[in-house]
């Protein structure tokens, strides 16, 4: 692995907890000395001195730099690599072309958006892959994501599709949290009470959408009785157009993903 900030670090710890790879099988290359040494310590992974060294002879290359480094770090990794070396990239933004481009013709490439959830196991991620991987490297992949959370593939078109939901995601429930928070202070609640209700809801209901695999319409539906208190609540959330506005939140996501290239 390449990489061992908040991300990289995830997913290293994501792999070797869900028992896809052991400590030492993990080797970790970092441009900060004292967060790899700690991050290595911790995880009993393997530190690397360079890129270069991180790469060579891995089943699975994880890139996990900003994206404005993944050229460089990819031209310091080239060289070296077999056909058999499956890259996978998680910068935000950079595509297959430009990733294959600077590797040897050929190479295996995955492309994955996740989330920041993903640093506490409860990731969304969807990936894309480049024509040369193969259906067993597919799932390499796939274990990978899932040891974060939750992983999807995708045609990369709709990789930008994914960035403006699960992406960018997170953001608009922190937004949803905080209202509902400030709406139980706004009734009375105290604020440390009222967050502390708003955040377990959102939470519980997500579970419910999870583990039950029923639609939410129908849970909704489980708890808005006849002129009770839910349903006058609901009645104002449409007329205040939630629904349309979180559309319109993740079609902008994702218009300004394709903007940005």
């Amino acid at each position: 692995m390449i990489g061992g900030g908040a991300m990289g670090s995830a997913f290293a710890k994501g792999v070797i907890g869900a028992g896809v790879y052991k400590p030492g099988e993990v080797t970790i290359a970092d441009v900060d000395a004292d967060r790899l040494k700690q991050l290595t310590k911790e995880l009993g992974a393997t530190a690397a001195p360079d890129n270069k060294a991180a790469a060579s002879g891995a089943d699975v290359i994880l890139i996990a730099v900003k994206p404005g480094y993944v050229k460089q770090v990819l031209g310091e990794i080239a060289g070296g690599l077999s056909r058999d070396q499956l890259i996978v990239s998680i910068a935000a933004g950079v595509k297959l072309d430009t990733i294959t481009s600077c590797l040897p013709k050929g190479a295996p490439v995955v492309r994955a958006m996740p989330n920041t959830p993903c640093r506490i196991g409860a990731g969304a991620t969807g990936f894309c892959c480049g024509e040369a991987v193969n259906q067993s490297q597919v799932q390499a992949a796939k274990r990978i994501f899932d040891a974060v959370g939750v992983a999807h593939q995708v045609p990369e078109q709709l990789i930008n599709a994914v960035t403006g939901l699960s992406g960018s995601g997170p953001a608009y429930v922190y937004l949803i949290i905080e209202a509902l928070s400030d709406a139980g202070v706004r009734v009375g609640l105290p604020r440390n009470i009222a967050l502390d209700l708003a955040a377990q809801t959102v939470l519980g209901a997500a579970r419910m959408v999870v583990e039950e695999k029923d639609h939410p319409a129908r849970l909704k539906d489980q708890v808005t009785s006849p002129g009770g208190t839910t349903i006058a609540g609901i009645d104002a959330l449409e007329h205040a157009g939630i629904r349309s506005a979180l559309i319109e939140a993740v079609k902008a996501a994702a218009n300004r993903a394709d903007e940005l290239g």
